[in-house]
């Protein structure tokens, strides 16, 4: 049996809002093309800060493991990778010719979890991913593009607020920023 590997960690969570009408109005080719590039967007904006752990359709589950995360760093990449997919999204509008309504929200979250591996792949486990992703579900949150940082992630914060975003609402959970 395998050794539990459990350590602490920040996830992030980058996805695409809009989405699930996008695939239903757009035809087939063209969404996968677009979304392909849209996700690429994030991926090389990462620049190898955040682990991979899965692609999942209009999303991407990024960790890293890390006893005290900065808030700056992880808050800059995020409007980076906001800024690079809201040009991209401009760029195949005019390219294809065709409008796209798509938006980003993350999802920043911090606790222990471990990864396992089955086969050729390898899995997150435990109770922050199941959270991080219950975070995205988030029914209280009406706006389509924001930054959600959980009470566990902002224990770490050592600011006051994010110059570049709008607003900022606390919520039972932790708080969210308008982008």
């Amino acid at each position: 049996m395998e050794e539990f590997n459990i350590k602490s960690g920040v996830i992030m969570i980058p996805d695409i809002s809009g989405f699930t009408e996008f695939v239903f109005k757009t035809k087939f080719y063209t969404g996968e093309f677009i979304v392909r590039q849209l996700l690429s967007v994030l991926l090389d904006e990462n620049q190898s800060y955040f682990d991979v752990s899965e692609i999942e359709g209009d999303s991407i589950l990024f960790f890293r493991y890390e006893d005290k995360p900065s808030y700056e760093e992880i808050s800059t990449l995020i409007l980076r990778m906001k800024q690079s997919f809201d040009l991209k999204v401009k760029e195949l509008s005019f390219l294809l010719d065709t409008p796209i309504d798509l938006a980003l929200k993350f999802v920043v979250h911090y606790g222990k979890f471990s990864q396992y591996k089955i086969k050729n792949f390898r899995k997150l486990y435990g109770k922050t991913v199941i959270e991080a992703h219950q975070m995205l579900k988030n029914k209280s949150i009406s706006q389509i593009c924001y930054i959600y940082y959980s009470h566990a992630f902002l224990d770490f914060k050592s600011v006051d607020n994010l110059k570049k975003c709008q607003k900022i609402t606390k919520t039972a959970f932790g708080e969210y920023h308008l982008l």
